[in-house]
């Protein structure tokens, strides 16, 4: 379902995908099945998002971002792809967040460019993460840190 509201692009999202009101989806994302895409989402080019993939609202995915199945993306999750932003200056490619199979993403989490995040990995709300997350761990607070094994 892709709501009347929605500016989607896309001419492949799958009939068990819903893609909520005012998402912005552009054309050369890959989106898999049974994913909800909330209200507010922005998902750009060169972006994968896997099969049971949740996207609360507001949130932004930017080029070279990697959603792998059953990912759990909070509301209003930063993420971002390039570390010395300019108005006007692109680099030639950005780079690339991972976030592995299973993991979720706490509401208001800022994850910065080049992080890599576990399979089944959480990560809690409010948090910064600033590097790359093992598999089962869960991390918090900024800079998000390791709290204990999941």
């Amino acid at each position: 379902m892709i709501h009347p509201l929605a500016d989607c692009m896309n001419k492949n999202i799958p009939t068990s995908t819903n893609i909520w009101q005012f998402c912005v989806i552009f054309p050369n994302a890959i989106i898999g099945e049974n994913c909800n895409i909330c209200a507010g989402v922005l998902i750009e080019n060169n972006v994968t998002i896997g099969n049971n993939v949740t996207i609360k609202c507001y949130v932004e995915v930017p080029e070279g971002t990697i959603l792998e199945d059953n990912v759990f993306v909070g509301p209003n999750v930063s993420i971002t792809n390039d570390t010395y932003p300019r108005s006007k200056q692109h680099p030639d490619e950005y780079e690339r967040i991972i976030i592995k199979k299973g993991a979720s993403i706490g509401g208001g989490v800022c994850i910065v460019p080049g992080v890599t995040i576990g399979e089944n990995a959480m990560i809690g709300a409010g948090s910064v993460v600033t590097k790359d997350v093992p598999a089962n761990e869960l991390w918090v607070g900024n800079p998000a840190r390791f709290i204990r094994k999941l």
